[in-house]
């Protein structure tokens, strides 16, 4: 059983100064996060500093009210409690352990990480449930081989993911990882995940080495994720052919690798021939709603065959989150590509703060208040039906 009370270094960061909403914020390592509160509201501070202040507090319906206050922000609030986060993470200690060598060498550092601290940052948040799927920058490319290690570190991974749903009834959701690139390991993952298990859905990164997402060798495999009606949740990571690019901060590969995965379904016909799965892509998109237009606009014709409803269509039928994109560029360009039904809430906690995602959220005027209901939570609920309220 995961104890809630129990705790874990388990949590990964850059050897970095600390900056404010990343990698827990100002949070120290042994922060008691169910003792942390809000600073009390400052007369002379921004207007960005205050709504941060009540994202902090959950406290978005404070904003309802009337008078000058209220005027002065832009309505409509997006509700603070309740919500459904369908972008979570979670860090296995036998993962820590397994990735150890790997893990010191890319310069990271422990802090803690335990089911309890995703708790207590949930309840602080107004997250009702919140869905995990493990961490790219702790599994790297464990799961990129066809090898035994793969097929056991995504077996584990999803058993720890499954007894937290089961030790918290209500608070968690989960998403099976598979390695992908392992068409018989990943098969009999779906089985055990989806049969035994009963994950809520899949959890894939938008590349796997040299390989991107559409590549027809994993056709098998989707072909499954189709007859089952699954739901994928799709995080980026970081193609072989770009890290560690000379003269690049490789900062925006992730962006770039969520563009790039979504082009190579579409290429290959992927998503035309697997209507029945739903696939969630992470972080608004990253840089597929800017160049969106551009592939609809110049896709080949000769590949037609491929996206036989038009590339629109396809793209229309795409789920997304909000997690580190909550910003209004991100956001309107998201939402010229896909309705309302398409954008779901996310947080990428507990790598991020959840203030990452909301200080910008709680600002954005350009969703209806039906939109916040629909966004927080309903669209989830559609998705994941044993969540309705």
């Amino acid at each position: 059983m995961l104890r809630r009370n129990a705790t874990r270094r388990t949590i990964y960061r850059r050897e970095r100064p600390r900056m404010p909403n990343r990698d827990f914020g100002s949070f120290g390592p042994s922060t008691n996060f169910r003792e942390a509160t809000a600073k009390p509201f400052d007369p002379g501070a921004s207007r960005r500093k205050f709504l941060k202040t009540l994202a902090i507090a959950g406290a978005g319906s404070a904003l309802c009210g009337h008078g000058a206050l209220a005027q002065a922000i832009s309505p409509p609030v997006p509700p603070m409690r309740g919500r459904i986060d369908v972008h979570h993470h979670l860090f296995p200690p036998f993962y820590i352990e397994a990735m150890k060598d790997q893990l010191a060498a890319s310069g990271f550092t422990l802090r803690q990480w335990s089911p309890a601290i995703s708790l207590d940052m949930m309840d602080k948040h107004g997250i009702a449930t919140a869905f995990v799927s493990p961490v790219q920058r702790l599994v790297m490319d464990s799961m990129s081989g066809r090898d035994e290690k793969g097929r056991s570190l995504a077996r584990k991974s999803n058993e720890y993911g499954a007894q937290m749903v089961k030790d918290f009834p209500g608070r968690f959701g989960h998403f099976a990882a598979l390695p992908l690139p392992d068409t018989d390991g990943s098969l009999k993952e779906i089985a055990y995940a989806m049969d035994v298990l009963k994950a809520d859905g899949i959890a894939l990164w938008t590349s796997y080495m040299d390989k991107w997402m559409g590549d027809p060798s994993f056709a098998p495999v989707y072909e499954e994720l189709n007859r089952r009606n699954a739901v994928v949740f799709v995080h980026p990571a970081r193609a072989s052919c770009c890290r560690n690019l000379a003269g690049q901060s490789g900062i925006i590969e992730y962006d770039i690798d969520t563009a790039r995965a979504i082009d190579s379904l579409l290429w290959d016909g992927t998503l035309a021939k697997n209507p029945n799965i739903r696939f969630i892509f992470s972080h608004s998109g990253g840089a597929f709603p800017v160049l969106a237009a551009r592939i609809i606009d110049d896709f080949p014709k000769n590949r037609a065959a491929n996206a036989p409803h038009g590339v629109d269509y396809e793209f229309k039928k795409l789920y997304f989150d909000t997690a580190h994109a909550g910003r209004a560029p991100a956001l309107d360009a998201l939402k010229d590509i896909v309705p309302i039904s398409q954008i779901m809430y996310g947080s990428d906690a507990p790598i991020r703060n959840y203030e990452l995602t909301d200080e910008w959220l709680v600002q954005y005027a350009g969703f209806s208040e039906d939109d916040w209901k629909a966004i927080n939570r309903g669209n989830a609920e559609r998705l994941f039906p044993r969540l309705k309220a």
